[in-house]
């Protein structure tokens, strides 16, 4: 998939959380997932406030000493939310509503990089079936092979043009949000 490259703030988080999850490898998977969906609920509340993420990334701490804390007593202090604001641990859905969230929104806000994180997301679930999962993966990524090779083979349209990378970026969220919302009903009871 062509499509815009994510903006430096962008990269900078998603090397934070992949970091953080290869750091919280020895965790047990429900601790982790809570300290993924704390640290990304954090960043999302605190980067409408910062222009820099680097300062909200800061505040946080290097990923190893953030895992170290959640060892030793949980999730620390300034990481805590609002009563509410994120599921308890027990709560099924936490990582499946953020892959979700980032399949849908993702596709349209961050282009890719939405994408890629909401997949890896439900790809390291084990709420969903394997099957679902190459579902997802299908749905996102089939109607921009699909659309490359209208625009290339069949139209003749460069995917350098203003059409062409239209059409390429309403594929892609096209794909993601039937992808995301194919997941979501296999979330509901």
């Amino acid at each position: 998939m062509t499509t815009a490259p994510p903006a430096h703030d962008d990269v900078l988080v998603l090397d934070y959380l992949a970091s953080l999850w290869a750091a919280a490898g020895d965790l047990p998977p429900e601790t982790r997932d809570e300290l993924m969906n704390t640290v990304a609920g954090y960043i999302a509340m605190r980067r409408d406030l910062a222009d820099d993420p680097s300062r909200v990334l800061g505040r946080l701490g290097p990923p190893d000493q953030l895992v170290a804390a959640v060892r030793r007593s949980g999730a620390p202090t300034h990481l805590r939310l609002p009563a509410g604001s994120v599921p308890a641990p027990d709560a099924p859905g936490g990582s499946e509503r953020v892959a979700v969230a980032l399949l849908t929104g993702g596709a349209i806000a961050l282009p890719l990089v939405g994408q890629t994180a909401g997949l890896m997301i439900a790809t390291a679930s084990p709420h969903w079936t394997p099957l679902q999962k190459v579902t997802a993966w299908l749905l996102a990524t089939g109607p921009v092979a699909g659309a490359l090779l209208v625009l290339l083979v069949l139209v003749g349209v460069s995917l350098f043009t203003g059409l062409g990378f239209l059409v390429v970026y309403a594929a892609a969220c096209t794909g993601s949000i039937a992808a995301g919302l194919t997941l979501h009903a296999a979330t509901r009871p």
